[in-house]
């Protein structure tokens, strides 16, 4: 019996890619305007960067930190580094600003505390963000516990992370349903590290299978009482 639910954030309970889009368009016009630096330059230089630094710094939450990235993409071109702070909150409070809970979000963990699930969340990134975007998102109130890959000091799909979650969560881990958009990562590393798992994919067709597979949140509630009354 599935006692807790543990969400992914990123491209689970909100559209990350969509955000992305509207932050980094902001922040290609600040590069522009403030720095001289032209949309395609910024756009090569920051995808060198950021393999740059995921090889030097390893698979942790640190590779995620913008205002690094930033940092060392000004430098690089010799340019004032005062300008990477301000480029770093340029895109996070355009990505907060613009996103939007995913559909069915926040009335699926209404649903799901009222049947006395604990939630928790697990996650790539640094807490403080997580958290910041959960409470813009309105979803931190039903939210019982979190883990980071910051705090577990390993990214998804590494079992420590799902580890952490399970000791978390106070129960067994095969009573523990992991819920996220990514198949490698959270699908497949969930069900590895002994926990059941869920692929949200709200496009639809996607490549990969998995046992099971919901398109809208909302379905979810459904699908528990379903699995429950099943077994």
């Amino acid at each position: 019996m599935i006692k807790v639910v543990i969400f992914d954030i990123d491209n689970t309970l909100y559209s990350f890619d969509a955000a992305h889009q509207v932050a980094f368009a902001a922040l290609l016009d600040y590069a522009q305007r403030e720095l001289d630096i032209a949309p395609d330059e910024f756009r090569r230089l920051h995808k060198e960067m950021n393999q740059e630094l995921k090889g030097r710094m390893g698979n942790c939450a640190a590779i995620h930190n913008r205002l690094i990235r930033y940092q060392n993409i000004l430098e690089r071109l010799d340019k004032p580094i005062g300008h990477a702070l301000r480029m770093s909150d340029l895109y996070w409070n355009t990505l907060l600003d613009v996103m939007q809970p995913s559909p069915g979000a926040v009335e699926t963990a209404e649903r799901l505390k009222e049947r006395g699930l604990k939630l928790g969340v697990g996650t790539d990134m640094t807490a403080r963000m997580q958290f910041v975007k959960l409470e813009r998102l309105g979803l931190l109130p039903y939210i019982d516990f979190l883990v980071s890959s910051e705090e577990a000091q390993a990214e998804k799909p590494a079992p420590a992370l799902f580890a952490r979650c399970v000791e978390k969560a106070g129960v067994r881990p095969e009573e523990c349903l992991f819920v996220g958009d990514n198949l490698e990562k959270d699908v497949h590393g969930a069900q590895a590290a002994g926990l059941q798992a869920l692929w949200y994919r709200p496009q639809g067709a996607a490549e990969g299978t998995a046992e099971r597979s919901i398109t809208a949140l909302d379905r979810l509630p459904d699908l528990l009482a379903e699995w429950q009354a099943a077994d």
